[in-house]
């Protein structure tokens, strides 16, 4: 099994309603993003994945999200844009643009250094 990390990033703002504190006001991030890929097999080039590939998937997700006010981004459906939520959204979009042969195995969001979710179904 072989495991591909690619890492990309997006800024965006949100704002958590209903949360006790200062993250209930508007407010931004430069947020972080790791996807993890799982390939079984090398193809003939003796690649899993080509890391090309994965960051161009990765890239075009995370461009929807790049400059948006993410509690009006339609795929967030209206609620909190938290950082749980947006990692399982992407990583719900990544694993629809994957070939067969590979399987996504985590996401992983940061909004800052300190601080990041990691997504795993």
């Amino acid at each position: 099994m072989y495991l591909i990390r690619v890492k990309g990033e997006f800024s965006a703002a949100h704002r958590i309603e209903g949360y006790d504190g200062d993250c209930a006001n508007i407010h931004g991030h430069n947020w972080r993003v790791e996807a993890v890929i799982r390939a079984e097999e090398l193809d003939d080039l003796g690649l899993a994945c080509d890391f090309r590939r994965a960051k161009d998937i990765l890239g075009e997700v995370l461009q929807k999200f790049d400059h948006k006010d993410l509690n009006e981004h339609p795929w967030l459906d209206g609620g909190n844009p938290t950082s749980e939520r947006i990692a399982k959204i992407i990583f719900e979009r990544i694993e629809k643009l994957l070939s067969e042969e590979l399987s996504l195995e985590s996401v992983e969001v940061f909004e800052s250094d300190m601080a990041s979710v990691i997504y795993i179904p």
